[in-house]
């Protein structure tokens, strides 16, 4: 044989020794092995894609990139604590490790914590309950409230051991100590203190429903003090966001300190920088509001006297008035126009007598001048007959007729002897 044919015979040999054939799951099993040790623990960056929530509250979704996708599965207990939403698109940084399925020879990555890429996750959970919220019309300026000017009851939900308490309770005595505080503790931090907070206020408004109006709960202070993001959470919780939005009594929030804005300040009827602040906000200071009264009574006083004195000028007027339309005071005043035109009357008609004498006079004198009788004074005298004519002529008598001569003094009674 050629020395090429023995080599090639015992390269044959060779080869069907060593040569090892695997089953499917020995395979599967392999790559298992392989994988999970090598990526046990591993951050992956991609977006999410063809996202899979469960009914048992798995999450399944890919991770994918330009080039290549990755099946990643989040179970339920991990899930749950999530605090923002997973959606398509969004960019994602993933912890956990590669799990192969042999069953169908598939691998994929457990998550056990997952972030968004550029921004906290808790940033990114408060912006999209943000605009969640906002578009259902919780923040609207139309569903807030009007604080009571001075209630006499205040309900505050806080934590019986933080600060806040304290500082509202030391700012409500200073301003008017007279009115009365109802505390329902909560805790205002870490697990459970969503629930507590809403509840909270949800027991304010039962209580309002089955006690008389004079007792019920005015207005409502919620928060705490400052703190971080991860420390004010509950304040940006959905059910406390809600509780404060279905509550029949005002809210004011006094989360954290100035610069800290949460959900809750969005939705309250008033939203305070600070517990203390809501404390000064919910009543007036009593000096105050002594001041503010003193300066009120003096200006009502000042009002008063101003219309008192102008309700006095117009009653003298009517008074006046009344006098002018008086029947009484009308008869006297036609009285008076009769006895002044009677006056007028008297000197008119003694003027008018006057001036008439005078003219009488004048015409007696005249006719006096052309009086036969003052001719008579003369020497001169009238003759009448019996009948009383005067006898003007001597043919107008005849013998035996009585006649009677007027002299200027005294009359002759004679008898005709010869006509």
């Amino acid at each position: 044989m050629p020395q090429n044919s023995t080599d090639l015979f015992s390269n044959q040999a060779v080869f069907k020794q060593a040569r090892h054939i695997f089953t499917v799951s020995e395979i599967t099993q392999d790559i298992k092995m392989i994988l999970e040790n090598t990526f046990s623990e591993v951050w992956v960056e991609g977006e999410v894609s063809n996202l899979r929530p469960s009914s048992s509250g798995h999450v399944y979704f890919s991770l994918k990139d330009k080039e290549a996708v990755l099946s990643g599965v989040i179970f339920s207990r991990t899930a749950a604590q999530i605090k923002f939403k997973l959606e398509d698109g969004l960019k994602v940084i993933c912890f956990g490790k590669i799990d192969v399925y042999p069953p169908r020879g598939n691998y994929q990555l457990i998550i056990e914590k997952v972030e968004p890429k550029g921004i906290g996750a808790l940033q990114l959970a408060l912006e999209q309950l943000k605009t969640k919220l906002e578009k259902e019309g919780l923040f609207s300026p139309g569903h807030k409230r009007p604080l009571p000017y001075l209630p006499s009851r205040i309900g505050v939900v806080t934590s019986l051991s933080g600060a806040a308490i304290k500082d509202i309770l030391k700012v409500l005595d200073r301003r008017f100590s007279d009115i009365r505080v109802v505390i329902n503790p909560a805790k205002v931090q870490g697990d459970g203190a969503k629930d507590e907070i809403s509840q909270a206020i949800e027991d304010f408004n039962l209580f309002n429903k089955g006690v008389a109006l004079e007792e019920r709960i005015e207005v409502l202070i919620v928060g705490r003090g400052g703190g971080s993001i991860e420390d004010l959470w509950a304040f940006n919780e959905e059910a406390v966001a809600r509780a404060i939005f279905d509550s029949q009594i005002p809210v004011i929030s006094a989360v954290g300190h100035e610069r800290d804005v949460t959900i809750a300040d969005l939705v309250a009827d008033v939203r305070a920088a600070t517990p203390s602040v809501a404390a000064e906000l919910v009543v007036p200071e009593k000096e105050a509001l002594r001041e503010e009264l003193a300066d009120l009574n003096q200006g009502l006083f000042t009002a008063m006297r101003h219309i008192l004195e102008l309700l006095s000028q117009e009653l003298a007027s009517g008074v006046r008035k009344l006098a002018l339309l008086n029947p009484a005071a009308l008869l006297k005043q036609h009285q008076e126009r009769i006895a002044d035109l009677a006056r007028q009357i008297y000197v008119r008609a003694g003027h008018f007598f006057k001036l008439r004498e005078v003219a009488f006079k004048s015409a007696v004198e005249k006719l006096s001048s052309l009086s036969p009788l003052n001719i008579l004074s003369r020497g001169y005298s009238i003759t009448f007959k019996a009948d009383g004519a005067i006898i003007k002529d001597s043919g107008s008598v005849k013998a035996g007729d009585r006649i009677r001569t007027r002299l200027d003094k005294g009359e002759i009674v004679s008898k005709v002897e010869e006509a």
